[in-house]
């Protein structure tokens, strides 16, 4: 089992704070491991199991026993037996119905530190929002980073991370995914994944009756990644096929993908304006795999891959990211991590001398000196200007 170091560092100054731990990302995505690491590590401190309470909502024999936060309710107050402190570990909690009103009640009266997953985006847009205002705090987990696809495989050798990243360009980063070897078994889990994904945290949970077009739909979106949303676009494919469906259910089928991490959503920032253009925003995949399931027939959009990479490391690396738009021409990411400013500029290969001059002229008029890069496949050294190039799998495994 890999350790997720990156997110325990994050966590553990608050393992006994009363600030409720939320978790939240795709399905899948390690969240329950996470918490069974951190369990671990509070044994570890010397708290004794009968201090600690560990539920999952997605195991069968505790859904059927706590269905709302009334059975929840009972549940831990049968458990909690003394004033000392208890560790409550919620998983998949947004399968309990009002469990808002649970939780609320646990933290106002109870000496406990509470941990909560669950698998919507907008977990905490409801009542425990407006309850706990400036009382939790949020980590979003996300599928494995290529470094710790190269920590797991205990990879070495540059040969070994060249084939490892060639394989994650393509099947992405889903922990379990690393279990199954050949593509057959590889598409069989992510299809299956996808399909639970799509059933149980989006078609369920807002009741769509057309679940043949929001497939249709979803199937058109995953084989799309890195784009800048347009639904004309998309309407048009679904025509052909004689399919008919409205801006309004595009974009809710797009929303829905997004609560549910299938997708996450790049605001395009005016460098020049210095303001977010509204309703511009560029998609990109939580995890590349996803994307593969309906790609068969289609050529790989290599660029593209690359790009939801680099978006993906840098948040992973806790940067807030936007798309820059520089009088009209686009740098692929703005990276902000409090005073620190970076630039990036993203190409399969700069081999061509046209994508050489594009990518680099991209940074022209930017005339402050915050460090501008530009990554790519590429092994040989394409700095220029003051411009930085970085080889993707160095870049990806240099983290400072």
């Amino acid at each position: 089992m890999l350790k997720r170091e990156k997110y325990l560092e994050k966590v553990r100054d608050f393992y006994d704070s009363d600030l409720i731990k939320v978790f939240t990302g795709i399905r899948r995505c390690g969240k329950s491991v996470l918490l069974k690491q951190i369990i671990e590590e509070i044994k570890n401190g010397k708290v004794d199991e009968e201090h600690i309470i560990y539920l999952n909502f997605e195991d069968i024999n505790v859904s059927n026993v706590i269905k709302d936060s009334v059975d929840l309710n009972k549940y831990i107050e049968a458990k909690v037996v003394d004033n000392k402190k208890y560790y409550l570990f919620f998983d998949e909690i947004q399968l309990v119905k009002d469990w808002e009103k649970a939780i609320n009640s646990f933290k106002a009266t109870k000496n406990v530190s509470i941990f909560i997953t669950g698998s919507n985006s907008k977990l905490l847009s409801g009542e425990l929002a407006t309850l706990l205002t400036g009382r939790y705090v949020t980590f979003r987990v996300a599928p494995f980073s290529f470094s710790e696809v190269v920590e797991l495989k205990k990879l070495n050798t540059k040969d070994e991370f060249e084939e490892a990243f060639n394989d994650y360009l393509i099947w992405g980063g889903m922990p379990q995914r690393f279990e199954f070897k050949g593509e057959d078994s590889l598409r069989v889990y992510l299809s299956d994944l996808f399909d639970a994904i799509v059933m149980k945290d989006i078609i369920a949970r807002h009741k769509i009756k057309n679940i043949t077009l929001y497939k249709r739909i979803m199937e058109y979106l995953v084989t799309n990644p890195s784009q800048t949303f347009s639904p004309s676009n998309m309407i048009k494919e679904l025509e052909k096929e004689n399919i008919p469906v409205s801006t309004k259910s595009v974009y809710e089928c797009l929303d829905y993908a997004i609560e549910a991490y299938i997708f996450l959503n790049c605001e395009i920032y005016d460098i020049r304006g210095k303001r977010i253009l509204s309703r511009k925003d560029k998609y990109y995949l939580m995890d590349l795999g996803l994307g593969q399931i309906y790609n068969t027939n289609k050529r790989p959009q290599y660029g593209a891959y690359l790009e939801n990479i680099v978006y993906n490391e840098l948040l992973y690396r806790g940067y807030d990211v936007s798309v820059g738009n520089n009088n009209g021409r686009e740098i692929d990411f703005i990276a902000k991590k409090g005073n620190i400013i970076e630039y990036y500029q993203v190409a399969f290969s700069l081999a061509s001398e046209d994508t050489e001059k594009r990518e680099f002229s991209a940074y022209d008029n930017i005339l402050d000196n915050y460090p501008k890069y530009v990554i790519s496949i590429d092994k040989l050294d394409y700095s220029q200007n003051g411009i930085i190039h970085k080889n993707i799998i160095d870049w990806l495994l240099g983290e400072k």
